[in-house]
């Protein structure tokens, strides 16, 4: 039988592997937008070779997570919650306090909740290397700097 004209060509993981780094500065951008992009970007959507169920996305460095900005009156609004397993557990933080706490959190959870939840998604998420400041120790990857 003649193979058919319509296929879909998939690619090897080992193929897409060919993994570029990109530096983002958040100062001043909306948390939301941003991440959006960024989890475009760890994903390989932005890639011609995409390939849903294969990692064959690059590798993102996020600097001045602490200057993000949030619309509205997010800042005393948003609350960030997780229970610790015990009686009484139960961890509130408005985005205000978790921006003095741990500015990399907010970036990290938003990231996550744009990936899949699954065994892909937990290697995804390794990619993405999160600063408080404006310095980064991935100088010898020479990033380039990806526009939001």
């Amino acid at each position: 039988m003649p193979k058919s004209h319509k296929t879909t060509l998939l690619t090897k993981e080992a193929a897409a592997a060919q993994r570029q780094w990109y530096v983002v500065d958040l100062k001043d951008q909306t948390l939301g937008r941003a991440a959006t992009r960024i989890a475009m970007v760890l994903r390989g959507k932005h890639k011609p070779t995409f390939t849903p169920h294969q990692d064959c996305g690059d590798f993102v460095i996020v600097l001045n997570a602490d200057k993000i900005k949030l619309g509205g009156n997010k800042w005393n609004d948003k609350m960030y919650r997780w229970h610790t397993g015990f009686p009484g557990g139960l961890k509130e933080f408005t985005a205000d306090e978790m921006r003095d706490r741990d500015p990399t959190y907010m970036v990290r959870k938003a990231v996550w909740g744009m990936l899949p939840k699954n065994r892909l998604g937990r290697k995804i998420i390794k990619k993405l290397k999160i600063y408080g400041g404006a310095e980064h120790e991935h100088g010898a990857q020479q990033p380039q700097q990806l526009a939001l």
